[in-house]
């Protein structure tokens, strides 16, 4: 018994220093090595501040700027969920509504055409994550109305800078594409500062 004893503890040792430390520093290493910024969180910087990560959407107050997806977090990377409310949900239909109230209250006075049935899936629901930093191209184009008129620049410049910061499909077949909204505020405020 004393041998089968001290033979557990040297494995659980040996298992613990080699999947608890070893490996977990070569990965690390690795990373730092082969993706140094995704790495290091995909940081963002502004005037040389870190202003936030790429990888994480954030929320954006005022007209001047490109709004994210609705969060169920608050944009919390801390505690990333879903608000796990079904299509037959009360409740979801009812968070739609408030969704599609609000978006149309901030948009329509920059797009007098603008119709509930044109606006993008992804402007009134959440991502799976709660805290994605993409939005479809279909949403910022109708954000860019409002952006270019209160920030006073050519609607075709903003629909560049939209165009600029619109990610394609992941390895060219997964998904569609998607404008990043941190970054697409950040070329904003060095286009035309607020």
């Amino acid at each position: 018994m004393r041998r089968d004893l001290l033979t557990s503890v040297v494995a659980v040792i040996a298992i613990t220093v080699v999947l608890g430390l070893a490996y977990p520093l070569a990965v690390a290493g690795i990373a730092q090595v082969v993706f140094p910024g995704q790495a290091n969180g995909s940081k963002v910087s502004l005037n040389g501040k870190v202003v936030g990560s790429s990888l994480i959407g954030q929320e954006a107050k005022g007209a001047a700027y490109f709004h994210p997806r609705p969060s169920a977090t608050g944009y919390s990377g801390n505690a990333t969920f879903f608000g796990n409310v079904g299509p037959n949900s009360v409740e979801g239909r009812e968070l739609v509504r408030e969704s599609i109230a609000a978006y149309l209250k901030l948009e329509k006075p920059y797009d007098r055409s603008l119709t509930v049935d044109e606006i993008p899936v992804d402007a009134v629901t959440q991502s799976g994550s709660g805290v994605d930093p993409h939005i479809s191209e279909a949403n910022a184009r109708i954000q860019a109305h409002r952006v270019a008129a209160v920030r006073k620049l050519p609607l075709e410049r903003v629909e560049e800078l939209i165009s600029d910061h619109t990610d394609g499909r992941g390895l060219g077949v997964f998904g569609e594409p998607g404008v990043n909204v941190l970054e697409l505020n950040i070329a904003l405020e060095e286009e035309a500062p607020r």
